[in-house]
């Protein structure tokens, strides 16, 4: 809601701006979705070295940290 807000702010100021932003949003959202996919990968190998190294205390009954 606030970006929108925002961007009707820009258009009031700014018309041209504006629409740029509003076209250019989608070619900016494909650019970055290949940096999503390897932050959601590497936060999956971090989250799989984390449960290794903590095995061994799960197996011995340590509770987890809260």
């Amino acid at each position: 809601m606030i970006k929108f807000l925002l961007w009707c702010l820009l258009l009031v100021v700014c018309w041209p701006l504006a629409i740029l932003a509003l076209l250019a949003w989608p070619f900016v959202w494909l650019l970055s979705l290949p940096f999503r996919l390897l932050g959601i990968a590497v936060e999956g190998v971090f989250g799989l070295l984390r449960g290794i190294v903590t095995l061994p205390a799960r197996l011995l009954g340590a509770r987890p940290a809260r």
